[in-house]
C-alpha cells in the first residue's frame, strides 16, 4: 500500500505530469484572457481597425473616443448608476434576509425536511414563466420601470441562492458558541447578530458576491419590467446592433467599463471568498 502511494506521489511530480499540467493551465488563461484583452483592446481601436486582415493586435493610435460615445450618447452612464444602486440595494436585502432564514432553517428546522429544499426550487422556475404576472403586478402598484420595483425582483431572485449557501454555512457551524452565549444572558437575537454572523463573515460575504453578480449581469427581468427611467447596464447593449451595423467600439468600451465593479469587488473580498465557498461544504 505504502509502494503504490510513492509511485503515485512520484508519478504525480514527474516533468511530463508537471509540463502537461503548465500547458494545460497555460490553454486555460489563454482561453479566458483572449476575449477580455480582444474586448479591451478593441474598446480603444479607430472604427477602420475592426475587422482587418490581419487582425490589429494593439493599434497605432489609440483612442476613448468610443467610452465617450458608450457613457453619454447611449447612455451608459446612467446605465451604470441604475445598475450599482439595484445591485447594491438588493444584494445587501438578500444577505440580510437570507442569512435570518438560512439560520432559522439550519437551527430550528423551520418548515421541516422539506421547506430548505422549495426554497432551492424557486431556482428550477425559468424567469419566463414568472414574468409576465410580475409585469401586470407591477403595472398596478406603480413600481413598473422603478428601482424599487427591481429591487424587489432582484431580492427575491437571488434569496434561494443567498439562502441555500448560509445553510450550509450554519449547519457547520458549532452550537456550542451560541448556546454557552445563551447561558451568558445573550438573547436568541443577540446571540445571531454578535456570535453566528461574525463567525459565518467568510460564508456571508461569498454569497453577496454572488448575489450581485447574478443581479449586475441580468437581463431579461430589467429588459421587461424598465423602459426609460430604471434600465440597467446588460439593456444598454441592444442599443449598438443596429440595421446598419454594429457599433464594437462603443459596446466593448462599455462592456470594459462595466467590469470595473466587479473587479474591484472581488479584489476587496478575495480573502473571504475561498474560505466562505470552501468551509461550508464538509462537516465532520
Amino acid at each position: 500500500m505504502a509502494t503504490t502511494t510513492r509511485r503515485s506521489r512520484s508519478a504525480r511530480r514527474s516533468p511530463g505530469f508537471d509540463a502537461l499540467r503548465i500547458a494545460f493551465m497555460a490553454l486555460f488563461l489563454l482561453f479566458v484572457l483572449l476575449p477580455l484583452y480582444w474586448m479591451v483592446i478593441t474598446s480603444i481601436k479607430p472604427t477602420s481597425d475592426y475587422l482587418v486582415v490581419p487582425p490589429v493586435w494593439f493599434p497605432a493610435q489609440p483612442t476613448i473616443v468610443h467610452y465617450t460615445a458608450a457613457l453619454f450618447s447611449y447612455r451608459g452612464l446612467q446605465a451604470l448608476v441604475n445598475s450599482l444602486i439595484i445591485a447594491s440595494a438588493s444584494t445587501v436585502l438578500s444577505t440580510i434576509f437570507g442569512t435570518m432564514m438560512a439560520y432559522s432553517l439550519a437551527r430550528f428546522n423551520t418548515g421541516g425536511q422539506h421547506l430548505a429544499f422549495w426554497v432551492l426550487s424557486q431556482r428550477f422556475l425559468p424567469p419566463v414563466a414568472v414574468i409576465l404576472p410580475i409585469f401586470l403586478l407591477f403595472r398596478s402598484w406603480h413600481l413598473y420601470d422603478t428601482h424599487v420595483g427591481l429591487i424587489l425582483a432582484y431580492t427575491f431572485m437571488t434569496l434561494p441562492l443567498t439562502v441555500w449557501m448560509m445553510y450550509a454555512y450554519f449547519r457547520q457551524l458549532p452550537k456550542s458558541l451560541e448556546e454557552a452565549a445563551l447561558v451568558d444572558g445573550l438573547s436568541r437575537w443577540q446571540s445571531l447578530w454578535m456570535i453566528a454572523v461574525p463567525l459565518a463573515a467568510p460564508g456571508i460575504v461569498a454569497a453577496a458576491v454572488f448575489a450581485f453578480i447574478a443581479v449586475w449581469t441580468e437581463f431579461f427581468f430589467a429588459l421587461i419590467l424598465t423602459s426609460r427611467y430604471a434600465f440597467t447596464l446588460p439593456t444598454v447593449f441592444r442599443a449598438f446592433l443596429g440595421f446598419q451595423g454594429a457599433q464594437y467600439g462603443e459596446a466593448c468600451a462599455l462592456a470594459t467599463t462595466s467590469l470595473v465593479p466587479s473587479i474591484i469587488l472581488g479584489m476587496l473580498v478575495q480573502r473571504h471568498l475561498v474560505r466562505g465557498l470552501t468551509l461550508g461544504a464538509i462537516r465532520g
